[in-house]
């Protein structure tokens, strides 16, 4: 179901709906350079990667289009939000990745792996509190939470997975909890039906 909002309010919203996406991007773009593990999700894009050829952020674009096949049980509506998330991002990263490299100190690899799921978080808190829809696996997460979850138990779940590093353990454990946080504090306030649909 398509998530409808007036052209005012989507205006009103983008700005920081794209600021959000671009921190998500260098948060996981810093987990990449950083060599120290990667989120589950990422891990599944990096290997799609390395035996496809496709750039890094086009497999998360590709892969987000698959897995929003798991919204339709859910009943989760998608908007302007979830198509910029699923592309942007995306297109983001590979740009950032054709310009960063991997850091030489030790340290720098381990404080872009520790802030790396920080910026993931409080970027998702700020998109996704616009309101204009979830990204691709983030609508998996608000889907589920709407059926009387936990915010932070669903995301954490979502984002369990191999142990590829250290950084895979960090972001498994720390993504729930900051996600919980930063939503709650971002969130604006929803659109009234009456304003989505005037008489």
């Amino acid at each position: 179901m398509l998530r409808g909002h007036p052209g005012d309010v989507v205006l009103r919203r983008l700005p920081r709906l794209l600021f959000g996406l671009f921190v998500m991007s260098v948060g996981i773009s810093a987990m990449v350079v950083a060599g120290l593990g990667l989120a589950p999700w990422d891990v599944l894009h990096q290997g799609i990667a390395a035996h496809t050829g496709i750039a890094f952020g086009t497999v998360g674009i590709l892969v987000g289009g698959v897995v929003m096949l798991g919204w339709i049980p859910l009943h989760e509506r998608f908007g302007i939000g979830t198509v910029l998330n699923a592309v942007v991002v995306g297109l983001m990263i590979d740009a950032e990745l054709a310009v960063w490299t991997a850091p030489e100190q030790e340290w720098v690899r381990w404080a872009f792996m520790l802030v790396g799921p920080v910026l993931i978080a409080l970027g998702a808190g700020m998109y996704i509190g616009t309101d204009l829809g979830p990204g691709p696996r983030d609508g998996l997460m608000t889907g589920i939470v709407a059926l009387g979850f936990k915010t932070w138990l669903v995301r954490g779940a979502i984002e369990l997975g191999g142990t590829v590093g250290i950084g895979t353990l960090w972001e498994a454990v720390s993504i729930g909890p900051l996600v919980h946080v930063f939503l709650h504090r971002f969130a604006l306030e929803p659109v009234e039906p009456a304003v989505l649909n005037p008489e």
